[in-house]
């Protein structure tokens, strides 16, 4: 072995040992280019350490994925406009850049089934993942199902927090059926605590002037409507039901321009 790879060897078992994965992996690379590539010290360390940045970013990034738990794999990216049931491109570039949850804003996806709702919000869950913010997806009723079994088991303050500190919280498939007497409360709890500091992505069939009457308790659905109606984005998707709901939002791979 070489003098230049058995001290490339010993920096990268060093590398390694302090978790600078990133820097080994080009390093490891640099090492196997031939021997007379010119490169300076100044640029091999510059290069070593914009490795190791994205090296962690990406890290960090597939970390948020994952604890999104988004439904699909969905980018905003992939969505062909020709088919997209009255999507303009307008608003998506608009939400593109994520200027929606830096502000707090919330956006609701409305639309019959099979449109691409869920679509449109894990892509845009997604987009703010790769924006770096944190977000959780629930379907409406299993996040009641989770907040009745939190309840039950003690757990329901942690939870609570949880939601709290999420910067996106997708709310998918609300209004399918009525909200009983619980529901209405730990939804406004929900929502309350994230007033002014999340944003909430909500999918429903029915346009947000029926929420009224799926939420009911008059007082409550009040409450409830202003928290999330108040300077939200709203998306209004249209077209009939497919089979497959995302070919009606992303290109098809046959005849995709």
């Amino acid at each position: 072995m070489g003098r230049r790879a058995q001290l490339t060897e010993q920096t990268l078992e060093k590398l390694n040992a302090m978790k600078l994965y990133g820097m080994a992996n080009y390093l490891r690379t640099w090492m196997e280019r031939p021997a007379d590539t010119q490169m300076g010290p100044t640029e091999l360390v510059g290069l070593l350490a914009d490795a190791e940045w994205v090296h962690r970013e990406n890290k960090k990034l597939t970390s948020r994925l994952r604890n999104a738990r988004l439904r699909q794999t969905a980018c905003l990216e992939d969505i062909d406009y020709s088919l997209a049931r009255g999507l303009t491109k307008a608003q998506v570039m608009e939400l593109s850049t994520s200027r929606w949850v830096a502000q707090a804003q919330n956006v609701l996806v409305t639309g019959p089934t099979g449109v691409g709702k869920s679509f449109l919000a894990c892509a845009l869950g997604q987009k703010a993942c790769r924006d770096g913010y944190g977000v959780v997806y629930r379907r409406t009723s299993r996040l009641f199902d989770e907040l009745a079994q939190a309840r039950a088991d003690g757990t329901y303050p942690h939870l609570l927090r949880r939601l709290a500190k999420a910067q996106v919280l997708i709310l998918d498939d609300f209004g399918l059926e009525p909200l009983g007497a619980s529901e209405r409360k730990e939804l406004l709890e929900v929502l309350e605590d994230r007033y002014g500091s999340g944003a909430t992505v909500v999918t429903s069939q029915l346009d947000p002037k029926d929420w009224h009457a799926v939420i009911g308790e008059a007082t409550l659905a009040d409450a409830i409507l202003d928290r999330l109606v108040h300077n939200a984005h709203r998306l209004k998707l249209s077209g009939d039901s497919v089979r497959d709901p995302e070919r009606n939002l992303t290109r098809s791979k046959k005849g995709a321009k």
